[in-house]
């Protein structure tokens, strides 16, 4: 299958992850809504939904830019309706936008807790449901989420409940979606990374330029959800797929190319099940 034609709706893909999936979608001719919020250029985080637009549109993609703060219901709708007036319908929805604190219970001011809930349990849950009417028009039609396995250990935990509240709860959109939306033929899939991603999130919160040295790019993500929304959405729903998993299956064995610095030891991402991580040739060093 090809994503030529397809239109996307894509919440916070004006940077990192999301933009790639994005300019990735494009090379087939894909039709993507960037729903973001930044409309300026910030210190610290690159991009903005024009540039985002502009680079999709370099790539072979059509692209509309819409400010959109996921959070708010009625800015939601009014998104999914430009792109539905702009392209005709939806057949992809993708959320990306994500919050992260990875703090402990006593350092998570509740309104750090609201934001991630807001925007990353929330945001997906309303999201999803703006753009299902849409979806259930479209043609091979797909939800990923940007996010974790359902792995119950309190390792996961523990260190940060907030924010892993926040991204189990986009996981469990998908297990319960997958299973609302199979007679529509809407596939439901998450999606993750085996090891930590060079965005700006992890550069500005996480760590720095030393700890990137075990990073991946955003591109093995790109590849991995293209191969996901290529497949038959009637046939392939319920997954919490991890990114060289999917990879592996698709035929992939060069994984030097998605490196940041070829040869370094790899950051294991939070919340990879030891289990697939221990299942994978690429050996990762727990956790950043």
């Amino acid at each position: 299958m090809s994503l030529q034609g397809k239109t996307i709706f894509i919440s916070g893909a004006s940077r990192g992850i999301g933009l790639a999936i994005a300019k990735r979608a494009a090379r087939d001719g894909a039709n993507v809504a960037i729903a973001a919020k930044t409309a300026e250029p910030h210190p610290k985080l690159p991009g903005t939904i024009y540039t985002a637009a502009q680079e999709i549109e370099d790539a072979g993609g059509s692209a509309l830019p819409v400010l959109c703060d996921i959070r708010f219901e009625d800015q939601v709708q009014a998104a999914v309706q430009q792109t539905v007036d702009k392209f005709g319908g939806i057949d992809i929805c993708i959320n990306n936008a994500s919050a992260i604190s990875p703090t402990g219970t006593l350092d998570t001011e509740m309104k750090r807790y609201d934001l991630m809930n807001e925007i990353n349990t929330r945001g997906t849950f309303l999201v999803s449901k703006t753009c299902i009417p849409f979806l259930q028009k479209g043609s091979n039609a797909h939800i990923l989420n940007l996010a974790p396995p359902l792995d119950m250990e309190a390792k996961w935990f523990a260190p940060h409940v907030a924010y892993t509240i926040a991204k189990m709860g986009m996981s469990l959109c998908t297990l319960g979606m997958s299973k609302e939306l199979a007679p529509d033929a809407i596939a439901v899939n998450s999606l993750w990374p085996l090891t930590a991603i060079d965005t700006a999130a992890v550069r500005n919160v996480l760590g720095d330029d030393e700890m990137v040295k075990g990073c991946r790019l955003v591109s093995i993500m790109a590849d991995a959800a293209y191969a996901i929304l290529c497949r038959d959405s009637a046939t392939c729903s319920g997954n919490f797929y991890i990114d060289e998993e999917v990879l592996r299956a698709e035929g992939v064995t060069d994984f030097d190319q998605y490196a940041v610095a070829p040869g370094a030891d790899l950051f294991r991402d939070f919340f990879v099940p030891d289990q697939v991580a221990d299942s994978l040739p690429t050996k990762t060093i727990g956790g950043y």
